[in-house]
């Protein structure tokens, strides 16, 4: 009787066995195409969060270069203007010039704004103060109108100050977009 018993329980497991062997066959068969449909749909999440950060970078990278660009050559237009001024040969064609790298200056700031870290717009800022002080002082002695001890001389020593400041910002940014001497 214990044989039969024991024969009777083997049987029972061997039907649940194979009946939980079936289930999850079923429910494998099932679950797959769930599976695999969540892990394309991580993927592609985790793709598109790489493409916005690259994106993300690009647009911090041309963004920087425009402001390096137009800083630089709104530095080097007003130091030319402060010569010009100095030695009397400051022309209406230099005028013209000096104004539109001011505007591509303050155009390239602009658009920055929206899309650099803090940092990097206080490193402008600084520059900022500088040329526009410098900028200010050139307008009112092109004019005949300067302040007290305002000369072209004087405004070219000045805008010295501006040269660390303009490699401070360039360093600023190169390390925002992680590059490294």
């Amino acid at each position: 009787m214990a044989t039969v018993m024991s024969a009777k329980v083997g049987r029972v497991t061997a039907v649940i066995a194979a009946m939980l062997t079936a289930v999850v066959g079923v429910l494998g068969t099932l679950f797959a195409p769930l599976l695999q449909q969540r892990m394309t749909a991580r993927q592609r999440a985790e793709e598109a969060r790489v493409e916005d950060r690259r994106r993300h970078l690009e647009e911090r990278r041309t963004a920087y270069i425009a402001m390096n660009r137009a800083s630089r050559q709104f530095h080097t237009l007003l130091k030319d203007a402060l010569h010009r001024i100095r030695d009397g040969v400051y022309t209406e064609e230099d005028r013209t010039g000096l104004e539109e790298a001011r505007r591509e200056y303050r155009d390239c700031y602009a658009q920055a704004q929206m899309t650099v870290p803090e940092r990097v717009l206080a490193a402008s800022r600084e520059l900022n103060t500088v040329l526009a002080g410098i900028d200010a002082m050139a307008k009112r002695i092109d004019r005949g109108l300067p302040g007290e001890g305002e000369t072209a001389a004087a405004a070219l020593i000045e805008l010295k100050e501006a040269e660390p400041r303009l490699s401070a910002m360039r360093r600023v940014m190169r390390e925002d977009l992680g590059i490294t001497d």
